[in-house]
């Protein structure tokens, strides 16, 4: 029987996983810069977490979820996004009494969508996000903001675009919502089913729709920018000085509109601009949610998130031809001559890995021709031979495979020598 992976999902092989690796290690770098602490839900939840805080009108909820019951016939699905599992731990946990507030967190892990595989958008796939719970000050919108352009920054990317909007406070969207239900009334039979549905849950979400997004309505669409109260236009004002004062270079798009429900004020988006990358450009997005932490059950506690694809930013660092996680660490690759020198180079192996010091040996009982090749494809800095001489004198010649140089001394001294030669190229 040959079983293979479901589709939408694949694995990621030892050859890709140091790229994966290099990536988390410099999320995880600069998270702790901005002092941003990682915090690990569920994969699953109840199902009306989604419902509530995503919202029943958009796409995840209506068609993309993997829902199932458990055995006690109750209603649980994989987690779509990680916003509505961090909010709900903000709340269970009660952390919104923490005397520091916001709340800084950041998660990285599996998510799933029910949707067509292509390149970058699998049925599992991982996402980094970062959530800053507790505070309305436009300035933690703008650090948000920068922590996701500085993890592209990290990574060697440089062909990016960030693209802001508001969509303004429950006011200013209460007055763009009429505008939209007349704009698109007369015509809304020449739209798709699930825009006609929109029309009256949540009108805003026909501008994201990927099916009649070239209908002529669309280009006239009133724009949330003209209706905008005093306070919504002062605070996006706010976040974009706040940007302006980092450097950090952005452009206004008034037609951007985010996906979920919960998203008000500030939202953006970081596009790639290399070529050949696709039509879906989007890396990352994300916005303020105002009102979320209440409607999940907690006290007023305003919000602002972004996830990222990391598939999606790989995929980004291929277009753009940047190598990442190419190190070979391995230090010390250990020959033993024949089975009677064998335990010796195990003994050894374990001495210098005791020590932090990277080393393997061969185990499929090769020949030391066979076993000197093996050391050259992994790109092993030092080989040391263990052969009947060695074991009789306690010597053994650490060579550098760079320079072919040879220094003789005792087994014991291996790892004190390699770690002398570390602590001075560092």
């Amino acid at each position: 029987m040959n079983i293979q992976a479901p589709r939408g999902t694949y694995d990621v092989l030892p050859d890709q996983s140091a790229k994966w690796q290099e990536v988390e290690q410099k999320i995880n770098n600069l998270c702790r810069l901005y002092q941003y602490k990682e915090i690990r839900t569920p994969i699953f939840e109840h199902t009306e977490l989604f419902q509530r805080g995503v919202g029943d009108t958009t796409d995840i909820v209506q068609k993309e979820m993997y829902t199932f019951q458990d055995r006690g016939e109750r209603s649980l699905t994989l987690r779509p996004e990680g916003t509505a599992s961090v909010v709900r731990s903000y709340v269970e946990n009660k952390l919104f009494g923490m005397p520091d507030q916001p709340v800084k967190l950041f998660y990285t892990g599996p998510m799933f969508r029910y949707e067509r595989p292509q390149a970058g958008r699998m049925r599992q796939f991982v996402q980094f996000g970062v959530e800053a719970i507790g505070s309305k000050d436009p300035a933690i919108d703008a650090e948000v903001i920068s922590l996701a352009m500085e993890v592209y920054r990290a990574v060697g990317l440089k062909q990016l675009r960030l693209v802001i909007n508001s969509l303004g406070d429950t006011e200013s969207r209460v007055a763009h919502k009429k505008a939209l239900v007349i704009h698109f009334e007369p015509s809304i039979n020449e739209f798709c089913s699930d825009c006609q549905t929109r029309l009256e849950k949540n009108p805003l979400r026909i501008l994201d729709c990927k099916v009649d997004r070239q209908h002529p309505l669309m280009a006239t669409a009133p724009s949330l920018a003209d209706y905008l109260n005093e306070e919504s236009q002062a605070y996006f004002d706010e976040v974009q000085a706040y940007l302006s004062s980092m450097d950090i270079e952005f452009v206004v798009d008034p037609n951007l509109v985010r996906g979920l429900d919960y998203y008000n004020h500030t939202a953006f988006e970081i596009m790639s601009d290399a070529e050949g990358f696709g039509a879906i450009t989007t890396l990352a997005g994300g916005g303020r949610y105002n009102g979320l932490v209440e409607d999940l059950g907690g006290p007023e506690s305003p919000g602002i998130g972004f996830a990222m694809s990391i598939e999606r930013l790989l995929l980004a660092l291929e277009m753009e031809k940047v190598e990442i996680g190419q190190s070979n660490n391995l230090e010390v690759y250990v020959v033993a001559m024949d089975e009677t020198t064998k335990k010796k180079a195990f003994a050894v192996v374990r001495d210098l890995r005791l020590n932090g010091i990277s080393a393997d040996m061969d185990f499929a009982g090769r020949k030391v021709k066979a076993q000197m090749k093996s050391a050259d494809r992994k790109g092993a800095a030092f080989v040391v031979v263990i052969g009947e001489t060695e074991l009789e004198s306690g010597k053994v010649a650490l060579k550098e495979m760079a320079t072919g140089e040879q220094q003789e001394m005792a087994f014991e001294e291996i790892a004190a020598s390699l770690l002398k030669k570390k602590s001075l190229e560092e």
